[in-house]
């Protein structure tokens, strides 16, 4: 499938498609447009056949490294370009090509999201680039700067992973790097091409999607075709929305109109109460008049008690001054007897001083006394000691030499001090030779253990590592709800609220599902759609309301559900018997079937058995793809076993490292099978976690680690028991040292106790040979002083305490004395506080009197500042106020006042206070009277857009109408020829509703243009009446046909330069495939309406068929170029290898030759 060519007889345009090589040798094929006459044209010059080309049209495409193309450049033609070629061998990659190429986003394909999936595999850039017709092509002196060649650089290395690549591509205008809105504005502004207009551009993956619009969205895609600027369009949609709006305001009108009722209402009750407030008003000006009369009686009266507190505190000034002499003479006299009592007070301390002086002579006598008598005690007992400590310590000298006899026997029991170092010495050599053999044993121990555990941790991680790889299912699957946020949201609504569901709930399929290996996940995965991958499995009705409800509906998640009554897998019927089977094993290497190279829960399996036939699909190997290529093995499939005709099957068949499907459909018109190749793309979803290789390094490396392990284990217990035995022998080496450092402490520690007790012997000797007689004469002379001492001590204080006893005596007259006066004194001083406690009674009364007048006082001229604040009777002048006369109105009776105010107060507390009252009515009559501006303002604002409705709608209308009478006529006159009948009509929205209604100016009349469309009606039967167009009335076929009839009955009105179909022929019959054909020729090669212009024709036309009937006499037209695309052994290494003109030469040789040897052989003969 490595190459195409393409040759036009008519002009030297060559065009090629080369494929890369690396399964299989290649092959190119040439097509030619030949003329019905015997003669051909003479060929065009480049600059001729330049003019032909519509501006906009594609001169030229190049591709490099996209989808199944390596490397290829070929020219179309001006007019009907039709490409043909088996099932995969790259026709709609063309398509593709021009989409991409031109700014296109790959789902107007209908293929995939990501434009990098477009790019070759093992490749990472691809590249598209397209020449377009200049716009100033038609003049004779056309400049070649104004061609267009645009340039889409895809990167699979650019842009988010998760995204759809528009990151990924780089787009450049002759050579000129730019972005891809300037690529959109110049391909639809400059040259009106319409890539995302189904009427215009028809891929094969988008043909169920034209023939399935509605009339909405066939007259939409019409609009835009046949309007160079689109106004129709526009004008349309513009429609919608003023009728939209002048709806919407019939709503806000009826809306207004009812508030301004309720204002209208509002404003009345908040009137009413405004007048309450004013009376309420009323009411507390006259209370404030009161309280200001108020303030000012109080003034009044408490001047008044101010004067009388006056008066009284003038008598009490001289009650006080009275009482102060009464109290005089009573102080003096006091003042008398306390000078004489201090006087005795002075004298009484120099006698106590005195007699301090002499009780503390008595006392140091007496104490000196018995210090000297405690002295002479202790001579006394010193004298007796001395002979009591000689006894002592001879007992102490027969001690000492006992204890130095017992240390002596002990010193001679333990051996010599010499045999104790050598055997310590000998113990402590042998335990130095044992520690260095146990060093070494040790380090070794050390190393073998150290590498021990580097191994278990090894074989640790080894193990961690291969059970992730054996939850394999759970890493793929944590994989593909990262790259799909929509599906792991309604996966986690699930999981969290599976108690909602009455059955089990399973999915995404995609999740449940494991692959035997890879390339049963790769065949799997381009087998099933993936919105069944991704779909969920419910096994009840009332499960499938509850999960669409909550996640579709509720939070907007978009998610795919299979329902799997009760769970259970149906019996699954073969497509082959066993015998079938068998064969198809032992013959052509052909593995099972689809459904058993994977394992899923039973109400998966049957979802996918439901939705994607999986146990009719075959899996093959090698032998199967030879098979398939010598034996007719599709044929045999397509054999029903009862030999009635044909059935369709389904083949994967590995080619070395690649893997292909086959598929056979048979037609329902022809009953002839057709063959599509595809080749199968690596998995994304199903694609395994970790691969086998990987898996088997792992266990290979973990094997290797365990028996390292088990190797190092008997080498680590040998030496660990070594090590252990030289320990023990280090134990008892160590035993022997200690004892024969203990011997030797032992012998040491007697040794130093016997030097001490014979230290302390020779002591004790010495202490009891020294004489005492001195010690007892000493004693004896500081007897005889002490006693002298003494009794000096005795006389002295015997004369100071006869001392004291005189002053004591002196003392106790003083005392008689004091005692007559202080009774004097205490007499006076209760008459002192008797007058005291008058006067200060009087000056009490005195005190409180005048500080009840200065609180008056203050009071009184609070009261003023008050009443002169909230009720000024006079002026800065002195003169009189108005407010005087109105208070001098006002009773004068303080009682008769109060009450006025309470009376008052009660009409003021009879009406509930509300400040907002005013506010609000003031507001709402605002908002009244700016409601009915507003309403007034819509009234007319309606009325406009009602005017301007009319105005855009005849002339949109009319232009519209007339554009579908002409298809229609075209139309009805292509069905007819095919023995048909059918006809366009303009369904208008509003006719339903005129029905109903006599006035077409109502507001239900306005048009209701969101529902215009156009119909398509079709007969294909005698007995039946036009029908309108629809997939379930109408055969797959009898679409296809009514939609190329549509199309071509719009040709000559369509603004775009080229116009492209993909396989839009497949499932007619021949009769209405060849009618069909011969209709796209004759439309798509009309000549250009102005003689002078050959741009003026319809434009550019791409059919795409896998097959063309044999001898079809249309396709004898100048304007018809036939690019065949064809798979074989034989293909150029370069497209550019390829040259017509040495074809036919070479043609020509070969047919001169075989005519000579013809000629030569008659000669003979």
């Amino acid at each position: 499938m490595e190459g195409t060519s393409s040759i036009d007889e008519d002009d030297d345009n060559n065009s090629y498609y080369d494929r890369d090589d690396e399964d299989a040798a290649a092959a190119a094929s040439a097509s030619a447009s030949a003329s019905a006459h015997e003669h051909h044209p003479p060929r065009l010059s480049p600059e001729e056949r330049l003019r032909q080309y519509k501006p906009g049209s594609i001169l030229r495409v190049k591709l490099k490294n996209f989808l199944t193309y390596a490397d290829v450049e070929f020219r179309p033609g001006p007019r009907l370009n039709v490409v043909c070629g088996p099932n995969g061998t790259g026709k709609s990659t063309i398509l593709c090509a021009i989409c991409l190429g031109l700014g296109g986003q790959p789902p107007l394909l209908g293929r995939a999201d990501d434009a990098r999936t477009f790019i070759k595999n093992d490749e990472q850039i691809a590249e598209i680039e397209i020449e377009l017709a200049p716009i100033s092509n038609s003049k004779s002196n056309s400049n070649s700067n104004d061609t267009h060649t645009i340039r889409r650089v895809i990167d699979r290395n650019k842009g988010s992973e998760r995204g759809r690549g528009i990151a990924a591509s780089t787009y450049y205008i002759n050579n000129e790097k730019c972005n891809i809105k300037t690529v959109q504005k110049l391909v639809s502004e400059t040259y009106r091409i319409a890539i995302d207009n189904l009427c215009t551009f028809l891929p094969q993956d988008r043909v169920g999607s034209f023939s399935g619009f509605d009339a909405v969205m066939l007259l939409k895609e019409t609009e835009k075709s046949v309007s160079s600027t689109q106004h129709l369009y526009d004008t349309h949609q513009l429609l919608i929305q003023l009728e939209e709006e002048i709806k919407e305001s019939d709503t806000n009108l009826h809306s207004i109109k009812d508030g301004v009722d309720k204002l209208e209402l509002e404003v009345g009750r908040l009137e009413r109460e405004k007048e309450l407030m004013e009376r309420r008003e009323r009411y507390m000006k006259e209370i404030q008049l009161l309280k200001q009369k108020h303030v000012w009686m109080r003034f009044d009266t408490k001047r008044e008690e101010a004067i009388e507190l006056k008066d009284k505190k003038k008598e009490l000034s001289v009650s006080v001054k009275a009482a102060r002499e009464k109290i005089r003479p009573v102080e003096e006299a006091i003042a008398q007897v306390a000078h004489d009592l201090e006087r005795n007070v002075v004298r009484r301390n120099e006698l106590e001083k005195g007699m301090g002086h002499s009780l503390r002579k008595f006392n140091d006598g007496t104490l000196k006394a018995e210090k000297y008598n405690d002295e002479i005690e202790n001579n006394k007992v010193d004298l007796t000691e001395i002979d009591t400590k000689h006894r002592r310590l001879l007992g102490h000298v027969e001690d000492c030499r006992r204890k130095k006899e017992q240390y002596e026997s002990q010193l001679r029991e333990y051996p010599p001090e010499q045999e104790l170092i050598d055997a310590f010495d000998a113990a402590r050599e042998e335990q130095r030779h044992l520690r260095e053999k146990l060093r070494l044993v040790k380090s070794d121990l050390v190393e073998l253990q150290q590498t021990y555990k580097d191994r278990k941790e090894e074989l640790e991680q080894a193990e961690n590592t291969f059970t992730r790889m054996q939850d394999e299912k759970a890493r793929r699957n944590e994989k593909i709800l990262s790259q799909d946020p929509a599906l792991a949201k309604a996966y986690q609504w699930v999981n969290q609220n599976r108690k909602m569901f009455r059955r089990q709930v399973w999915g995404p399929i995609v999740c449940d599902i494991t692959t035997r290996d890879v390339n049963a996940s790769n065949c799997l995965e381009q087998h099933v759609r993936n919105a069944v991958l991704n779909s969920f499995v419910v096994e009840c009705m009332e499960d499938y309301r509850l999960l669409y409800r909550e996640v579709r509906e509720k939070n907007k998640i978009p998610v795919n559900i299979q329902v799997v009554h009760n769970g259970k897998l149906n019996p699954i019927k073969r497509k082959y018997s066993d015998q079938k089977m068998d064969t198809l094993r032992r013959e052509h290497g052909v593995q099972g079937y689809l459904d058993e190279v994977f394992k899923a829960p039973d109400p998966i399996l049957q979802a996918l058995i439901n939705t994607s036939n999986i146990q009719s699909v075959l899996i093959g190997n090698d032998k199967t793809t030879d098979s398939l290529n010598r034996k007719k093995l599709m044929d045999y499939l397509n054999q029903k076993e009862n030999g009635q005709g044909l059935q369709a099957s389904c083949i994967f068949a590995q080619d070395g490292h690649q893997t292909f499907k086959y598929t056979s459909i048979i037609s329902r018109y022809s009953g002839k099978a057709s063959l599509n190749m595809d080749e199968i793309s690596p998995a994304r979803m199903l694609r395994p976690g970790v691969s086998p290789e990987q898996k088997a390094q792992v266990e290979q490396h973990l094997n290797a680690v365990r028996e390292q392990i088990e190797e190092l284990q008997p080498k680590m217990d040998q030496v660990q028991e070594k090590f252990e035995s030289l320990q023990r022998d280090g134990q008892e080496v160590q035993l022997k040292m200690k004892d024969a450092q203990k011997g030797k402490s032992d012998r040491n520690e007697v040794k130093n106790k016997l030097g001490s007790a014979k230290r302390k012997l020779a002591s004790a000797e010495k202490e009891v040979s020294r004489d005492s007689a001195d010690e007892k004469r000493r004693i004896r002379s500081n007897l005889r002083q002490n006693i002298k001492q003494y009794l000096s001590s005795l006389e002295s204080a015997s004369a100071h305490y006869d001392e004291y006893l005189k002053l004591s005596c002196e003392i106790a007259g003083i005392d008689m004395t004091e005692e007559g006066k202080r009774q004097m004194l205490a007499n006076m001083n209760d008459k002192k506080v008797e007058a005291e406690m008058q006067f200060r009674q009087i000056e009490g009364e005195y005190a409180r009197i005048s500080e009840d007048y200065n609180r008056k006082r203050h009071e009184l001229q609070q009261i003023k500042e008050e009443a002169q604040r909230i009720a000024p009777i006079t002026d800065e002048n002195g003169n009189d106020l108005p407010l005087k006369e109105e208070l001098s109105k006002l009773p004068e009776n303080l009682t008769e006042l109060e009450e006025a105010m309470d009376d008052t107060r009660e009409k003021i507390n009879s009406i509930v206070d509300n400040p907002e009252v005013m506010r609000r009515y003031e507001q709402q009559k605002r908002q009244l009277e700016d409601m009915k501006d507003q309403l007034e303002n819509l009234n007319e604002n309606k009325a406009e857009k009602k005017n301007a409705l009319k105005q855009k709608r005849r002339p949109w209308e009319n232009a519209l109408q007339n554009i579908v009478e002409k298809v229609s006529n075209l139309f009805s006159g292509y069905m007819e020829e095919l023995g048909c009948a059918g006809e366009v009509q303009l369904a208008k929205g509003d006719e339903l509703s005129k029905r109903g209604s006599t006035n077409e100016d109502s507001d239900e009349n306005l048009g209701n243009f969101k529902d215009w469309g156009v119909q398509i009606k079709v007969k294909f039967r005698d007995k039946s009446d036009l029908q309108v167009l629809s997939a379930q009335v109408h055969s797959g076929g009898e679409r296809s046909v009514s939609t190329i009839m549509y199309l071509m009955a719009m040709q000559n009105m369509m603004v775009s330069p080229f116009r492209c179909v993909d396989e839009i022929n497949q499932g007619l019959d021949e009769r209405n495939e060849r009618l069909v054909f011969k209709r796209i020729v004759q439309n798509s090669t009309l000549p250009p309406e102005v003689e002078d212009d050959p741009t003026s024709h319809c434009g550019q036309y791409f059919l795409i068929t896998p097959k063309l009937l044999p001898n079809l006499t249309d396709m004898e037209n100048e304007d018809v170029t036939v690019h065949c695309i064809f798979n074989g052994p034989l293909n150029f290494k370069n497209f550019g290898d390829w040259n017509v003109d040495d074809f036919l030469e070479s043609k020509k040789r070969m047919c001169k030759m075989e005519d000579s040897g013809s000629s030569k052989r008659l000669k003979q003969n």
